[in-house]
């Protein structure tokens, strides 16, 4: 179970830094009256998922350890 917690953990970091830029790097700004507007063509929803799956994972490490009494 440690291992499969492991996994997603590792998975969740990965996806959501790399949707994450992804996802900054399709935001356009524009100058209007000195102010700038970010205007975001991203899609969010692949970052919503990793970060709930890096979650997922940290809940599966901890209840493992738990589980076994393993202490850190």
């Amino acid at each position: 179970m440690k291992t499969a917690g492991t996994v997603l953990f590792i998975m969740g970091i990965f996806g959501t830094v790399a949707f994450g830029v992804q996802a900054i790097r399709q935001t356009e700004t524009y100058r209007f009256l000195g102010i700038d507007i970010g205007i975001s063509g991203a899609n969010w929803t692949p970052v919503i998922v990793s970060g709930v799956i890096f979650i997922i994972g940290i809940y599966i490490i901890g209840s493992s350890k738990r589980a076994t009494g393993n202490k850190i």
